[in-house]
């Protein structure tokens, strides 16, 4: 006979799927432990907040299949459960100190946690797990988590396995006497809620790992260490994150006589002999959350942060900060808890619940938001324009979200605005859902084809121009031949609106056609295109890794254009050699050629210009603004573009955009307007982009009728482009822990935001001057927390700051060359960092560990190029004898 020790060694030697057996009549002992840790991710778990359960664990076996030596049914008993913190603490900050286990747990949990659970192992693996029906689900958790510990396999491999965290790809690696099985948890397949926010940038990175290491004696168990490590780290700003750890224990202190062995042929008759009361379960962790007993209701939330929900608040982080924790709550809310808030609010705190509900995104605030607007009623716009806009700055929109604005849109709609936004936030949210592998939804085809034959069918110009935002927020590859056709031959704004949609495409979309049209828009082969258009198809061949002669044509061309066009393209070209952009190479090669590099073409006079710098470099992301500014001959602004556009190594968002633009205002000064705008009609307006998604544009005025009324009603105050709330960040991640306890990181990173732009005129000075301000303030909350139904712990880390970014652009048009002086200003910005680490019972008791940081970033004024600097002088130098009112 080979001793049982030969028969280990043989199994690992020949690869032999047996699993860990236990000898007849023998009683196996076990000191067992299972802790978790909360805490930044760099910090040493020393000072980490957790917990740690402790018990002894007898195991001894009770049937083994007569025809199969590998068919085992084991019992497993917790006993002598302990609770206690898992680093050491003084008294005064030990919330179990004085504390029995039974007062801690609960004498039924504690009862429940003792009674014992069986398992039938076949070939090392867990193949039925025997419990009480009727036990709480956390007891339950806790005795899975102790039972997926015996499942083992004695050969190196990888194979799909059941256990605590469901069905999970696992790799053994097997060497003398050790045994080390890693679990891919990105694998397991459990239902567990998990969103995330829809650019990477504003997103929040995981990793998770499993490893347990079994070491053997005797074809049994000596010892079983496991760790599970889950980490979570904000995409912008990686010091903000945090780690959750969680360790298993299991060592073998003895081994004594046991009871003998029940003699029979199936299982179920063993289970049946022992205790009916037992019933075959799943092994998988059974969903369990413990419910919230002194939370306050959602109407005494919401009047506790009412007031910093005021409307002259919300450029500030308090405002951000409410509107986050209203959000969470209003996602454990009931539809007719939320209308209750909707109904009973006054208008000037309705738009901010409608912003926080709308951004909610679960069923029941949708289902309440849509009850309660009225699209049919035009006096109720503002909270129209609120609702749909937080539609469009969704972090996970559903289908049912889509098909509901399509409806809205295909019904009576009272407001003509309303109208436009319904369909240019339908574009956003074909975009977002396409993004996530969702183009083929029923929804989403219906919403594109509905877009697309209105487009075709449209016969006014505003309605083509309502298709057009659609198509410019949506970026299918299919409506790409649909905007070069308006781009090329339709009228001025319809053209420049196609032009800036296909701007907004990645390169890699843009195909040999486009550019062929966009070469022809820029060089006028086939018809006569306006600055702003040709200036746009310019930028769209210099973006899209231009050929050489592409690159060659356009310099040759500078020379021949308008003049102050001359000057824009000279300063196009010059910002990509200057900031090293990637057409930066060709274009260099071209400029070795002297025919297209010469003093002639390269000391054009003009005004225009275009220029793009840092806001910021750092580890994680870097971000760019760039300023360009283009003018008629007469010195009247034509189109201003700022942008600031966040990078990190593999993604961009662009964060904001503000397009002034004005056309047809020659004749307020009497000037001659350029060739080929001799026609056009007067209109200033402006347009924004905020996180990717197109706002609908704001016009000051249109025609001249308008704008001799508005200016002589002129206050000189802005004009409001967008004001609200944003939800940036909205990642949520549950987690099965394999020692039993659920645990959940939320990251919530919230926007408050007011942006305004107004465009002024002096006859008396023969002044224009352009102001947009940018005020903003973010609040950025996590929350990660490990919960055990008897005690909580976790981290909540907080980052807030606000700022505030004016661009101005002021012109002299009293002389030739007229002066031009363009600021970006940004005003000193508070950052302030805080975490709080805790561990609670459900009775009250709490210890919390404090840290805060405070720093302020000075403010400073953005360089632009020193042409710039010496027309500021200029400029401010003339003003300074000459105060007086605009208009």
């Amino acid at each position: 006979l080979v001793n049982s020790k030969m028969l280990f060694v043989f199994a690992f030697q020949t690869g032999h799927t047996t699993g860990p057996s236990l000898n007849n009549d023998k009683l196996y002992k076990f000191a067992y432990s299972a802790e978790v840790y909360v805490d930044q991710v760099k910090a040493s778990l020393q000072k980490s907040a957790g917990y740690r359960i402790s018990s002894g664990v007898d195991v001894n076996l009770l049937w083994r299949n007569p025809d199969n030596d590998d068919d085992q049914l084991v019992k497993i008993t917790m006993k002598d459960v302990q609770v206690e913190n898992v680093n050491e603490r003084p008294a005064a900050k030990n919330i179990f100190n004085g504390k029995s286990t039974e007062k801690i747990i609960g004498k039924e949990y504690l009862e429940a946690l003792q009674r014992p659970i069986m398992i039938e192992l076949v070939r090392g693996k867990v193949k039925t797990f025997y419990s009480y029906q009727n036990e709480p689900g956390f007891t339950q958790n806790i005795k899975r988590g102790l039972a997926s510990l015996f499942q083992l396999q004695l050969h190196s491999g990888s194979s799909r396995e059941v256990d605590i965290s469901g069905k999970c790809n696992t790799t053994y690696n097997v060497r003398q006497g050790q045994v080390t099985k890693i679990k891919e948890l990105d694998s397991c397949e459990i239902e567990k809620k998990r969103f995330n926010s829809h650019n990477q940038i504003l997103d929040v990175s995981t990793k998770a790992t499993s490893a347990t290491v079994y070491v053997l004696e005797d074809s049994f168990f000596k010892s079983i260490k496991a760790e599970e490590n889950f980490v979570f780290v904000l995409n912008y700003r990686r010091k903000t994150g945090a780690k959750i750890v969680s360790k298993q224990r299991l060592e073998l202190k003895s081994v004594q006589a046991g009871m003998g062995l029940i003699a029979a042929k199936q299982v179920a008759g063993v289970i049946k002999t022992l205790d009916p009361n037992y019933v075959a379960m799943p092994l998988e962790a059974e969903p369990v959350k413990s419910e919230c007993k002194k939370c306050p209701s959602l109407s005494e939330h919401w009047q506790s942060i009412r007031e910093q929900m005021h409307p002259d608040k919300l450029s500030k982080p308090e405002a951000a900060k409410s509107f986050l924790s209203f959000i969470q709550n209003i996602r454990k809310a009931t539809k007719e808890e939320i209308l209750k808030i909707i109904k009973s609010e006054n208008k000037e705190f309705l738009p901010q619940v409608v912003d926080a509900v709308t951004s909610a995104q679960t069923p029941e605030s949708l289902e309440a938001v849509l009850e309660f607007l009225d699209f049919k009623d035009a006096s109720t716009f503002i909270l129209q324009e609120r609702f749909l806009y937080a539609c469009g700055f969704a972090s996970h929109p559903s289908e049912t979200l889509l098909k509901s604005l399509t409806e809205k849109f295909k019904g009576d709609v009272a407001s003509q605005e309303i109208r436009e936004t319904l369909v240019i936030v339908m574009g956003a949210l074909i975009r977002k859902l396409c993004d996530r592998e969702g183009c083929k939804l029923p929804a989403v085809v219906e919403a594109k084809r509905l877009i697309l034959n209105r487009l075709e069918k449209a016969s006014k110009d505003e309605n083509v121009q309502m298709y057009l935002l659609a198509l410019k927020n949506a970026l299918l590859p299919e409506a790409i031949p649909v905007l070069l056709k308006y781009a090329e031959s339709g009228e001025g704004p319809i053209s420049s609106l196609a032009a800036t949609a296909l701007q907004r495409y990645d390169p890699s979309f843009l195909t040999k056609e486009v550019k062929e049209t966009m070469n022809r828009i820029y060089h006028q082969t086939r018809k006569v295109h306006e600055k702003t258009v040709r200036t746009t198809a310019a930028a769209i061949i210099l973006n899209s890794n231009p050929s050489y002669m592409e690159v060659k044509n356009i310099l040759l061309s500078i020379g021949e254009l308008p003049m102050e066009m001359n000057k824009y393209m000279l300063s196009m070209i010059q910002d990509i050699l200057r900031f090293e952009m990637p057409s930066s190479k060709t274009v260099r090669k071209v400029l070795k050629d002297m025919r297209a590099h010469n003093f002639d073409r390269f000391s054009k006079m003009g005004s225009s210009s275009a220029y793009t710098g840092y806001i910021t470099r750092g580890p994680d992301v870097s971000s760019t603004y760039s300023l360009d500014i283009l003018y008629s001959g007469s010195g009247i602004l034509r189109r201003s573009n700022m942008n600031i556009r966040v990078f990190d190594r593999s993604t961009e968002l662009h964060a904001i955009q503000v397009v002034l633009e004005a056309q047809g205002l020659e004749s307020i000064i009497a000037a001659t307007p350029d060739e080929g705008e001799e026609n056009l009609d007067s209109f200033a307006g402006m347009s924004a982009i905020l996180f990717d998604f197109q706002l609908r544009p704001v016009t000051f005025f249109q025609g001249y009728g308008d704008l001799m009324s508005k200016m002589l009603s002129a206050t000189g105050d802005p004009m409001n482009v967008v004001k609200g709330l944003v939800l940036l960040t909205d990642f949520l991640q549950e987690i099965q822990l394999q020692s039993g306890p659920t645990a959940s990181a939320e990251f919530l990173g919230g926007l408050a935001i007011d942006i305004s732009g107004g465009m002024e005129f002096s006859l008396w000075y023969r002044e224009s001057k352009t102001n947009v301000k940018n005020r903003v303030a973010i609040f950025v909350a996590g929350n990660t927390e490990v919960d055990s139904f008897f005690v909580k712990t976790g981290m909540e880390t907080t980052l807030e700051a606000e700022t505030a970014l004016d661009f101005i652009s002021t012109v002299q048009f009293s002389q030739y060359p007229f002066l031009v002086c363009m600021q970006m200003d940004r005003v000193d910005s508070p950052l302030r960092t805080h975490t709080t680490k805790f561990e609670s019972l459900p009775s009250g008791r709490r210890y919390t560990a404090r840290r805060g940081r405070a720093v302020t970033l000075a403010g400073n004024e953005y360089p632009l190029h020193q042409e710039n600097s010496n027309m500021c002088k200029k400029v401010f130098g003339a003003k300074s004898d000459s105060a007086g009112s605009w208009f």
